[in-house]
């Protein structure tokens, strides 16, 4: 999609979001920014996948920069990540982690099994039922598969001052200025990749974690994360930097930062023996 639809925000076109990879494969044009400017995952939350799974080898799928499979790193895990996108395997390669260049669904494991199987921000953009099912086939007993999701919203004054820039600019696009608002569509995401894990009949669960979060962004850091979020990739070069302009003088006019309310979801099942 090269340019933005005409008329309401349609990102999709009717589809579900593992129907339009091509957006999720677009994020690799600016690696080195996705790398720097997407926040982590919170630490409580990598500790206790970790503390689950029975050992500590971890795929990571779509590991994109491998923001979250350095994370597991750090833990003391062996992790190899799998991505459909090159270039974001390619940056996260220069970061010193393995990657395999592969649609997961369609990854040839060749005989390789895991404690854990994670995906951080990804596995919307995966067909659902196949992702389970390639998850269980690489999931040694007790495994952990754990899929995990960030929902966020700029504090109540800046959403305010927000809203009228993307009003302006991207009137289509408003709701970009409140994330939040659009947590039925995340609940709609987490439900659907519920039903690929239970459809396959090999895991338990799944449960839901719930970890909430804040972060203070400094004007140049929030002009960072905005290309990284969402369409941004598709909104075309003029409308970026006049939205970025604009977003700039009201984080100005906040003082020059802000603070994002973050909720990470996760949704994570155990491997049955079989």
């Amino acid at each position: 999609m090269p340019t933005l639809p005409s008329g309401p925000p349609r990102p999709f076109a009717g589809r579900e979001a593992h129907q339009a990879r091509e957006m999720a494969e677009s994020f690799g044009a600016s690696a080195a920014r996705y790398d720097r400017a997407r926040p982590a995952y919170p630490q409580a939350l990598i500790d206790r996948i970790v503390a689950a799974a029975p050992g500590r080898d971890v795929l990571d799928v779509g590991c994109g920069t491998g923001i979250a499979s350095r994370q597991f790193q750090a833990a003391g895990c062996a992790v190899l990540g799998v991505d459909a996108d090159a270039r974001m395997a390619e940056f996260a390669r220069s970061r010193g982690l393995d990657v395999e260049v592969a649609k997961f669904e369609e990854w040839d494991a060749s005989g390789r099994t895991f404690d854990a199987v994670v995906s951080a921000t990804t596995w919307h953009w995966l067909e659902p039922d196949a992702a389970a099912a390639k998850a269980a086939e690489v999931l040694r007993p007790d495994g952990v598969l754990a899929a995990f999701w960030h929902l966020f919203e700029p504090e109540s004054e800046a959403a305010e001052a927000f809203a009228p820039v993307y009003s302006r600019v991207l009137p289509e696009l408003e709701a970009l200025s409140r994330p939040r608002a659009n947590s039925n569509g995340a609940k709609a995401i987490v439900e659907r990749a519920s039903e690929g894990i239970r459809a396959t009949s090999a895991f338990t669960g799944p449960e839901t974690w719930e970890y909430e979060w804040t972060r203070r962004y400094t004007r140049d850091e929030w002009l960072d994360h905005v290309p990284t979020t969402g369409v941004a990739p598709h909104i075309p070069a003029p409308k970026m930097d006049e939205l970025l302009d604009g977003l700039g003088r009201a984080i100005d006019g906040l003082g020059g930062s802000f603070t994002v309310n973050f909720t990470t979801n996760a949704l994570v099942a155990v491997r049955r023996h079989p």
